[in-house]
Formats: structure tokens, sequence, C-alpha cells
């Protein structure tokens, strides 16, 4: 579930040029109180505020940062991805 409060990319003080599959372009940075995903939390966290297509099918991706230190498995039997 995503859950998104207080936060306007549009009025970010920071963008940051991001390389795409279509082009370089630039992503505003924010930085958020608490960020919950595969039962990690992080505290004041930044991330980028870049649009995905609808097509994508999905609501966002956890990058490097959030995943470093951790132990990412993605079973794709079960159908299951684990981040301890």
């Amino acid at each position: 579930m995503l859950v998104a409060v207080d936060y306007d990319p549009a009025l970010a003080a920071t963008r940051v040029q991001v390389t795409t599959g279509s082009g370089v372009e630039y992503a505003p940075r924010v930085t958020l109180s608490r960020i919950l995903a595969l039962e990690q939390e992080r505290i004041d966290f930044a991330v980028l505020g870049h649009t995905l297509p609808p097509s994508a099918g999905v609501d966002g991706l956890l990058g490097l940062d959030f995943l470093r230190g951790q132990s990412l498995t993605v079973d794709f039997r079960s159908g299951r991805v684990t981040l301890v």
C-alpha cells in the first residue's frame, strides 16, 4: 500500500539529474519523514519524485540506498520478495 501525505514534489528545493531509458531528466528530491517497504523502515529518507507511466504497473522503485546493507531475496516461484 502506498500512502503519501504532505509531500508536493513540485515545491522541492532540490532537483537531481537522472538518466532514464528515454534520456536525461531532472527529478525533485524530497525527504520523507518515514518510509516503510518490505518490512523495513527508514526515517528522514531522501527520495526522487520521478513520474512512472501507468503501464509500468508499479507504485515506485526502491534504490540501492534503501537496500544497502540488507539481504534481498527474490523468489520467482513463490512470487515473494524479502529483505532482511
